[in-house]
């Protein structure tokens, strides 16, 4: 069972959140939001433009951003907003340490202040409007324990006849 819901104060710190910065994070992420600029994902593209590498897009970012936030608060928090702004670049083999602080709160809403730095200096700044659930704690990690699922896992076929039929790779697959 969650503790008692508690209201965020103004001034309270998140606590921080690593994200390593691979290749596969940042192609990914210009895919997946559709910025096909060769910048994030061909290396030699980037380095004839002037980089040393392949570089996070803003999109990409501005998700981390959120998934920082409602890692935080909880899947129930709803992102009113979020403003970003970027600064040094993420390049491959960095991590980016995100940070953030509460810096209003109005009711069942949040303004939370947050901040990224990588090894090159601040990547980015800006803020994030979040209204909180009523049964969450606001300054909690959402991670707490939850009630059980309502259904229990499925259980593996014991027969190893079965296993290799369920897993076309075979028992020896999962090891």
């Amino acid at each position: 069972m969650r503790p008692a819901p508690r209201t965020p104060a103004p001034g309270a710190e998140l606590p921080p959140l690593e994200i390593p910065i691979t290749r596969t994070l940042i192609v990914a992420g210009a895919i997946a939001s559709r910025d096909y600029q060769d910048v994030h994902h061909d290396p030699e593209l980037a380095r004839c433009k002037g980089a040393p590498d392949v570089f996070m897009n803003i999109l990409t970012t501005n998700g981390l951003v959120g998934r920082y936030i409602t890692d935080h608060f909880g899947p129930a928090a709803v992102l009113r907003g979020v403003a970003i702004r970027l600064g040094a670049p993420n390049y491959p083999g960095d991590t980016m340490v995100l940070t953030g602080r509460i810096e209003q709160v109005d009711g069942d809403t949040a303004t939370v202040r947050v901040a990224g730095d990588n090894a090159l200096g601040r990547h980015v700044t800006g803020t994030v409007t979040v209204t909180l659930p009523a049964d969450a704690p606001a300054d909690a990690p959402a991670d707490a324990p939850a009630d059980p699922p309502a259904d229990p896992p499925a259980e593996a076929p014991t027969d190893p006849a079965a296993a290799s039929r369920a897993d076309p790779h075979g028992p020896e697959a999962a090891s």
